[in-house]
């Protein structure tokens, strides 16, 4: 779906392609921590795979400074190449290891996610996509955001790493 503002139902991710696609979303992602709003932009990426939640991936400028802490280790996605992380340190001094990531030199046709990081929802104090609370995926590496136009069921839950 290219153009969020003429949305007129919902998607399913068993509709999204897999090897997975970038698209730009003009849809108002903000992410809360600490009591601040430490992400408000109109300009993500959405990351939509097969059986998988879209992840937003928001532009590094429109990170509040001083909420990311590279940290060391890297893992590897079939398609993106290597992800590396970053703790969140929050407004009100919480360190969340681990919380964010993002692809500092993906492989080819996934290059626009350069100088973009995503975050895990459900390790952030709130995140909204046109001003509704997602909910994270399910597990714990995936980082999918689950909105009410978006339907599974989705990969992530105990028994579906195999799909």
């Amino acid at each position: 779906m290219n153009d969020e503002a003429e949305r007129t139902g919902t998607e399913s991710v068993w509709d999204y392609p897999r090897p997975p696609v970038v698209l730009p979303s003009s849809e108002h992602v903000v992410i809360e921590l600490g009591g601040e709003i430490v992400v408000d932009t109109r300009r993500s990426l959405r990351v939509l795979e097969t059986s998988h939640p879209p992840v937003y991936y928001v532009p590094r400028a429109d990170v509040a400074a001083g909420l990311l802490r590279a940290v060391p280790g890297a893992t590897w996605c079939e398609f993106k190449g290597a992800a590396a992380y970053f703790d969140v340190v929050a407004p009100d001094g919480r360190v969340l290891p681990r919380a964010a990531w993002h692809y500092p030199e993906p492989t080819a046709g996934f290059e626009a996610l350069v100088a973009h990081v995503a975050f895990y929802p459900g390790r952030m104090d709130r995140c909204t996509v046109e001003d509704e609370t997602v909910q994270a995926q399910e597990g714990d590496f995936y980082g999918g955001w689950i909105t009410s136009w978006v339907t599974g069921p989705f990969k992530g839950a105990p028994g579906t790493r195999g799909w």
